[in-house]
């Protein structure tokens, strides 16, 4: 072949190739132009589904609890927003660990030795290894916390990290600006934000908010970047109000703590109430826990006593059987009772006074003494059925309206089942059980001239309709028959006095019940009662539990604790005093017994 056919031959075997190159250059450009053509406005599905799948997620907008607050407003639980860490494990492994797939789970510990975890597990102040551990035995899960309610600072942090996976959920965190002071009342909620004990739990449905939910877009890092659309409005839970007025309530917690301190006591209890509403104003107990701290929370610290247990109240139960014998028609104000010679056989068991023979006595005298015989002898003369009908009147036996979670019913067998023994012994508080705050409604009840009003921790607008459960007359001869336990210079309860108000109450002794019996050395020290005597707006029952400093008479250890604190509560209130202030002189005997100082003439 000649030189010039050559040449020709490879100039078409040359232009062949070009043409075909460029034809599949060209069936290329047009395939992927039509493909994109369908892409975008034909089949459009793919494309969106993929990036909803890689940057479109389903929020969650975190609803807040409920604020707490006491009668005037002032905050006693509230909710602040904190931050929990999460990560998706799957994510994460493959974000740390690219060469994971198809290597054993067991294997992923050491492979998951990047500096990112590192500066993780810094971050979270975890150990390392403890944190590839728990990543790691997650493999499967596509959520998992790392660390709930972080400041949100800390929190963003920890998500200015950059480490793919690594998410931050809005939470809220419970706060109680008064700690141990209302700890036993408001109770506390779980981490999770859910009512578990006291008026958290009581009102759980009420407090607790609705989270909601929103679309958003996200970037490769996890952070929205454009709100897409409302799934679901979150519902904030709604704000309580309650009956406790903050004030009182410190004044209770002050001086209860301070008398178990001083006297040495296992444990106590106050309780005040608004006599004309039911409302409670305070209620202390201790030993308390502060529900800040959930390293306290145990079943022994958060119960709440005044609520939950039950006691013999001694002699403080006197009045109801008073009560029920002034009801009867057989007994007035001015009855008298024969307590010779001191003491009195019923079955086996003989019963003495403390004193000795009173003699002949009116109902003043033995309360204010506090004669055992004498109260024996008035409750044998009753009917069974009569004096059970009152008791039940006034709530023994029975839980209150009070709605607490765990409170008792205290214990008061049915009168179809008491002898005489048993009548006579229940008469002066032994055989029946209560708890503090039905002892402190049954004295509110009194002092309300026999109205029972509900027993409410949330505050009451106006004066509520009350049971008239017992004779108006009956309650006013009583109150002032108490007044002689206070007033009287051989009343019992003499420590429980107040400048300026008249006070009507009874102490109570009781020993403990023990297994086989009662204990000889270790006692209950009560006092329950109402002020002004005038007009009482406020009773309050105290509760000292084995106080072991010497003293132990409720006269002693429990009325002053009282006096204390209704008195201070009344002056907050604005109360006006029913009783002509005493003079310096006169009042220098009764504060130095209660431990006050003494007013010092200028």
């Amino acid at each position: 072949m000649s030189g010039r056919s050559a040449r020709e031959v490879n100039a078409g075997s040359f232009r062949w190739r070009a043409y075909l190159l460029f034809g599949l250059l060209a069936c290329s450009a047009g395939a992927l132009a039509w493909r994109a053509v369908d892409l975008q406005l034909v089949d459009n599905e793919f494309l969106l589904n993929k990036a909803s799948k890689n940057f479109s997620r389903v929020a969650t907008i975190a609803a807040h609890r409920g604020t707490i607050t006491d009668r005037y407003g002032e905050p006693l639980a509230v909710s602040t927003p904190v931050d929990s860490v999460w990560v998706n494990p799957k994510e994460l492994i493959q974000a740390l660990s690219p060469a994971t797939e198809g290597v054993a789970a067991d294997s992923r510990p050491r492979l998951l030795g990047s500096d990112q975890l590192t500066r993780l597990a810094q971050a979270l102040r975890m150990d390392r290894q403890e944190l590839a551990r728990r990543i790691t035995s997650n493999a499967d899960r596509e959520f998992l916390y790392l660390a709930r309610h972080r400041q949100p600072a800390e929190a963003q942090k920890i998500k200015a990290l950059g480490i793919p996976g690594v998410y931050l959920a809005r939470e809220y965190r419970r706060y109680y600006p008064s700690g141990e002071v209302t700890g036993h009342i408001l109770g506390f909620t779980n981490i999770d934000d859910a009512g578990q004990e006291g008026l958290e739990l009581a009102f759980d449905h009420w407090l607790a908010g609705e989270d909601g939910a929103k679309r958003v877009i996200q970037d490769r890092l996890g952070r929205i970047v454009q709100d897409v659309d409302s799934i679901r409005p979150a519902r904030p839970g709604r704000d309580l109000v309650l009956s406790i007025d903050l004030r009182i309530q410190y004044l209770a917690y002050r001086e209860l703590k301070a008398a178990i301190r001083k006297q040495r006591a296992r444990a106590g209890s106050v309780v005040v109430m608004d006599v004309t509403t039911g409302e409670v104003l305070a209620m202390v107990n201790q030993p308390a826990y502060n529900p800040n701290d959930r390293d306290q929370l145990s079943p022994k610290t958060y119960r709440n006593r005044a609520i939950t247990d039950i006691i013999e109240p001694g002699s403080s139960i006197k009045p109801f059987f008073v009560a029920a014998a002034l009801a009867s028609g057989k007994y007035h104000a001015d009855s008298v009772i024969d307590t010779s010679p001191g003491y009195m056989k019923v079955g086996a068991t003989i019963f003495e006074d403390e004193h000795g023979s009173l003699g002949r006595v009116n109902l003043a005298t033995i309360l204010a003494k506090s004669s055992n015989v004498g109260m024996g002898i008035l409750a044998l003369s009753l009917e069974p059925e009569q004096m059970w009908t009152t008791l039940t009147k006034f709530g023994f036996g029975q839980v209150t309206t009070s709605g607490f979670p765990g409170e008792s019913a205290g214990l008061l067998s049915h009168y179809s089942h008491w002898r005489p023994v048993g009548i006579f012994t229940m008469s002066h508080g032994y055989g029946l059980s209560v708890t503090p705050l039905q002892l402190t409604h049954a004295y509110a009840t009194l002092g309300a001239y026999g109205a029972a009003h509900p027993v409410s921790f949330l505050r009451v607008d106006g004066q509520p309709p009350g049971e008239q459960v017992i004779d108006a007359s009956v309650s006013r001869d009583l109150i002032h028959l108490l007044e002689s336990v206070v007033a009287s210079e051989e009343g019992t309860g003499q420590l429980a006095s107040i400048p300026g108000y008249r006070v009507s109450g009874k102490t109570g002794t009781a020993w403990k019940a023990t297994t086989g019996g009662y204990s000889t050395d270790k006692y209950l020290a009560v006092f329950g009662g109402v002020a002004p005597a005038t007009r009482p707006r406020l009773a309050a029952v105290v509760v000292i539990d084995e106080p072991g400093a010497g003293a132990y008479y409720g006269g002693q250890v429990a009325a002053p604790v009282f006096a204390e604190v209704v008195g201070g509560a009344l002056r907050l209130m604005g109360v006006p005093p029913d009783e002509p202030i005493k003079s310096i002189e006169e009042m220098r005997p009764l504060q130095a017994a209660q431990g006050r100082p003494a007013p010092v003439r200028r």
